[in-house]
């Protein structure tokens, strides 16, 4: 009963100065919201690293030729064709751990559909991109193995295209012309939306490898077979440092490539490229909300600051108290519950300040950002403790006022 007193009076004690509460409140609505923001923003990040794993699998490998140095400076990786389609199949042969392999090709292509024209990627592989990459089919059917093996006009779309071209339309059985390569939908692709890079993944077509080979990049002089990327998926639960280890083992087999010598390919674990460039942004957003909280600092020293202004302005307020009976005790809590309410209101109105502009950022940006329930319930007790911490010591200095000396006080 005597807590809600005391708010009570504090509250009466900071109307009485509105504008100077508001401004003192300042720094700790700002500390409050930026800090929020920016763990909203690593909630999201990370959330969005989760979907992505969970939607590669978490147990995806990207085989890939090394770079080449010419002239000194190396090219990009990939740049060594030394990957075939074949490696793929000696891969799941070898293998026990090893779900699936799918090679693939990928170009560049202006896709059209009567008067709408499109640019977009197209991926040269085989069914086995659809298990390996975790796609699955909203509507129509897979590659038939003949059309696989001849190089079938055929072509499974992504969302993004079906959108473009066909707009709210089926897709399944029209004809589309891939630079200049007619090609009948039979297939379209559940949307995925964007990567963690920004890019979308439903902007895509997939053809048959032979296809996409022969049509569109045409042959590898020096190695016909040649494929960009081999995407390996190991079966759940299988450890994937030993499979990583006998993928290495048998491609080095296969090329004949000895302890000594350079391999000519990459192999990289999606989960970890994916978990790498989120650990990068963690970072990021924990250096941002490091120096979001010097303002909770600055903050709570305008509180004492602000506190101590208002116990010498209260000094006969203090001594009048004191003289009808008032302990230093209770002088002390009423203080400190009103440097407490100071700052809990700023808390507050920072934590609906932060959740206004997490939803401004996702919406305008389009970048995810999620505010956890716990994190607004700790920013509110942390704010309430920066009261307690800085203003104690005016609490106390109220406290040990002399009732005779606070009487005088002019």
């Amino acid at each position: 009963m005597m807590t809600v007193k005391l708010f009570k009076a504090a509250l009466v004690a900071l109307r009485v100065n509105v504008l100077r509460s508001i401004l003192t409140m300042l720094g700790i609505i700002i500390g409050v919201s930026a800090v929020i923001i920016m763990v909203a923003l690593g909630a999201g990040a990370q959330r969005e690293v989760d979907s992505q794993i969970k939607a590669l699998g978490g147990n995806v490998f990207m085989l890939m030729g090394s770079f080449r140095r010419m002239g000194g400076a190396a090219t990009a990786a990939g740049s060594v064709q030394s990957l075939t389609a074949e490696h793929a199949d000696l891969l799941e042969g070898e293998l026990p751990s090893v779900a699936a392999v799918a090679p693939e090709i990928n170009a560049n292509s202006q896709v059209v559909f009567g008067n709408l024209n499109w640019s977009t990627q197209v991926v040269g592989s085989d069914n086995r991109y659809l298990v390996t990459r975790n796609w699955t089919l909203g509507a129509g059917r897979e590659f038939t193995p003949q059309e696989i093996a001849s190089g079938g006009k055929v072509a499974i779309i992504g969302d993004t295209v079906r959108k473009e071209l066909f707009g709210e339309g089926d897709p399944i059985g029209e004809t589309i012309r891939v630079s200049k390569l007619n090609a009948t939908v039979i297939g379209l692709l559940d949307a995925k939306g964007q990567d963690l890079g920004g890019q979308d993944q439903d902007d895509m077509v997939l053809m048959p490898l032979r296809t996409v080979r022969t049509r569109l990049t045409g042959l590898n002089a020096a190695n016909p077979n040649a494929v960009q990327r081999l995407i390996v998926k190991v079966h759940d639960g299988e450890n994937l440092d030993y499979a990583e280890e006998d993928i290495v083992s048998v491609m080095n087999s296969a090329m004949r490539i000895s302890a000594n010598d350079e391999e000519p390919f990459m192999l990289r674990n999606f989960s970890e490229m994916v978990a790498t460039r989120a650990a990068t942004q963690a970072i990021f957003n924990s250096l941002l909300a490091g120096v979001a909280s010097v303002s909770l600092l600055v903050g709570g020293i305008g509180i004492m600051n602000i506190m101590l202004v208002s116990v010498t302005e209260r000094t006969r307020e203090i001594g009048l108290r004191l003289a009808v009976g008032a302990s230093p005790r209770q002088i002390l809590r009423q203080f400190l519950v009103e440097a407490v309410t100071l700052c809990g209101l700023g808390g507050a109105v920072g934590i609906l300040l932060a959740i206004a502009a997490v939803a401004v950022i996702s919406g305008a940006f389009d970048t995810p950002a999620y505010i956890e329930p716990q994190i607004a319930v700790l920013s509110l007790a942390f704010s309430a403790l920066i009261g307690t911490f800085f203003g104690y010591y005016p609490a106390l200095k109220a406290s040990r006022l002399q009732p005779i000396d606070a009487l005088r006080y002019e």
